[in-house]
């Protein structure tokens, strides 16, 4: 037996599913609900065969071909889904707008005795229901956390996530690391639809937190722009800057940018093609000169040096002017430590507050 179910319903008993996509492949690797399980009713080349036949022959010609196409993958279609009610959770199917997709995986379910849910409305339901929850999730108050390139930031707010912080890390969220250099491991970033999702899922699990933790990102992060709330309360916040050696930076960027990839064939090409992006805006010819130099030989660390002390620190050097409240400073040569001292300035804020 199946039900229809609203957003907002499944929202508020998500635990109990595990969502299940029946669109395309390539659809769901372009958004989906964050932890859902794709189980395609067509692969992309089917779906781009009767998209065609519907557009040069209707809709009762495509209709038939999508019978003719599916008919064979209707005993492992609801094998998979059998396995998840197995499992203990519950299926909820949904396609792009609760459409034939869905309807039909629905029934094939309903015939062979499985008991199912239907987002009612499909994907194009849930984001518009997460769009309209977004600002009114995001907590009165912030800490953000600045600094220059490979001070260790993200990795600080990975510590506090850990420790049971309420944390929002828009990095995750748009899959890139917020610079020109952000894609150069070779990832996806995610677009807009993917990046609202996993900010969402987020706020939610900290909707009861009186403020949360967040780097100090430009509003554009690789393919996405933060929500304009987000932006506003991020400069109203409390600001800690994060500084470090620069020997420590250059490590932490190797480590992070350079060590998993370095062995990859296309990785130096991704290199060359990040910093044709930039150089033109170093303006000593001898340093443009030198990082060119540096990426034929592929000398990694004194490029990453002469980037951070030509390129990105007198670039970004004057963004703490941004922020209405004056900047606590931490050393991060040690992240844990650092970790420590950040704990102890917002326990210490949180506990002004509270007497106040």
């Amino acid at each position: 037996m199946s039900r229809d179910c609203s957003v907002e319903k499944y929202i508020e008993n998500k635990d109990r599913y595990t969502t299940i996509d029946v669109r395309s492949p390539g659809e769901f690797a372009e958004n989906h609900i964050p932890n859902s399980v794709n189980i395609p009713l067509f692969t992309n080349e089917e779906r781009a065969v009767i998209g065609t036949i519907y557009k040069e022959k209707g809709q009762r010609v495509a209709k038939w071909k999508a019978m003719e196409v599916v008919s064979p993958k209707i005993p492992d279609l609801l094998s998979q889904i059998q396995k998840i009610e197995e499992s203990g959770r519950e299926p909820m199917i949904y396609c792009w707008r609760g459409g034939m997709r869905s309807q039909s995986v629905t029934l094939f379910a309903e015939l062979a005795g499985l008991h199912i849910r239907r987002l009612a409305g499909g994907y194009r339901a849930y984001r518009e229901y997460i769009l309209e929850q977004i600002p009114g999730l995001i907590p009165e108050e912030s800490v953000v956390i600045t600094g220059m390139t490979g001070t260790g930031k993200t990795e600080i707010l990975h510590m506090l996530k850990k420790a049971g912080y309420p944390v929002l890390d828009l990095e995750k969220y748009a899959n890139h690391k917020g610079s020109v250099f952000g894609a150069i491991g070779g990832e996806t970033p995610h677009n807009q639809k993917m990046f609202d999702a996993l900010l969402f899922e987020d706020l939610v699990e900290i909707q009861n937190s009186p403020y949360f933790i967040m780097e100090g990102e430009s509003k554009r992060i690789g393919h996405a722009v933060q929500p304009q709330e987000l932006a506003e309360q991020k400069l109203k916040g409390l600001h800690i800057t994060v500084y470090s050696s620069i020997e420590k930076r250059v490590e932490r960027i190797f480590d992070q940018y350079v060590k998993p990839y370095e062995g990859s064939s296309s990785f130096h090409e991704r290199v060359e093609l990040a910093l044709s992006m930039i150089i033109k805006r170093v303006k000593s010819q001898d340093v443009r000169t030198e990082l060119l130099r540096c990426v034929k030989e592929r000398d990694y660390k004194v490029l990453i040096q002469l980037l951070i002390e030509e390129y990105y620190d007198p670039r970004y050097g004057n963004k703490v002017t941004d922020y209405e409240n004056p900047e606590v400073l931490v050393c991060s040569d040690s992240i844990t430590e650092a970790t420590n001292e950040i704990v102890h300035i917002i326990e210490q804020s949180r506990k002004t507050k509270i007497e106040v």
